[in-house]
């Protein structure tokens, strides 16, 4: 029997053909099982740390100032100073990195689901094991990075629509970048190359596949916004559905 890895290595040469009705059934499927617990969790968790951020932002800078930093005229981006602009992007991609095993951990529990096994709030954060964690903050980081990166320099041609191209392409290219960490344990930059490399053989598919689900979640924004807690689990039933179709498991 080959090993994931070999099978993989196959199929960066050989390529593999997926069918979007498949894995968008799959996904979708998925999802209903995961739904509930994982919009629930997601609530919770945001809720949580909300709170924290603002405790801390309000003792940091004191409840006068605090309340004078979040007037409406004080959140317009053009009245942010470019030092300003770097810590708050800064500390975007800082959390980013630190969520990353969280985030992860929903495609374990989306592969639970998928084989009947039970799942608890733990599988949410089962990465955060040192040696997934450091594999998967790095690579937030470098994708976070190049995303960046690529989004300066396009946006600098003074066509925005570039910039947005950029960054959807950047996401399309790493969409197996995490599964390919947790489930076949691939170090960062192996499993970012294969991904670029997996993905450019079915590129127009798995484009669809990733629009969907970005609409399919945004169809929470207008349940009272509360709704994108629970079409969220589904962007990463899509990336569970897009591994296992592609790669599969032992």
């Amino acid at each position: 029997m080959k090993t994931n890895k070999e099978r993989i290595l196959e199929l960066k040469t050989n390529g593999y053909k997926i069918s979007f009705e498949n894995v968008f059934n799959l996904a979708f499927e998925n999802y209903k099982k995961i739904a509930v617990y994982a919009g629930l969790l997601f609530l919770v968790t945001t809720v949580f740390l909300g709170i924290i951020s603002v405790l801390i932002i309000a003792f940091t800078y004191g409840i006068a100032n605090f309340q004078d930093l979040i007037k409406p005229e004080n959140l317009d981006p053009k009245n942010f100073s470019d030092e300003f602009l770097m810590i708050y992007i800064a500390s975007v991609t800082l959390f980013s990195c630190l969520a990353s095993p969280f985030l992860a951990g929903f495609i374990k529990m989306a592969h639970c689901a998928e084989i009947d096994e039970e799942f608890h709030v733990s599988t949410a954060f089962e990465y955060y094991k040192f040696s997934y964690f450091k594999e998967l903050f790095v690579a937030t980081l470098t994708l976070s990075l190049l995303n960046m990166g690529i989004a300066s320099v396009l946006e600098a041609t003074g066509i925005p629509a570039l910039s947005f191209i950029g960054s959807l392409t950047v996401t399309l290219l790493s969409i197996l970048t995490v599964p390919l960490i947790i489930f076949s344990d691939f170090k960062v930059f192996e499993a970012i190359n294969t991904s670029f490399n997996l993905v450019l053989k079915q590129p127009l598919i798995l484009l669809g596949l990733l629009i969907v689900a970005y609409l399919f979640l945004l169809t929470g924004v207008f349940m009272f916004f509360i709704g994108l807690f629970f079409t969220m689990p589904f962007l990463y039933s899509t990336y569970y559905a897009v591994y296992k179709s592609i790669i599969g498991f032992e």
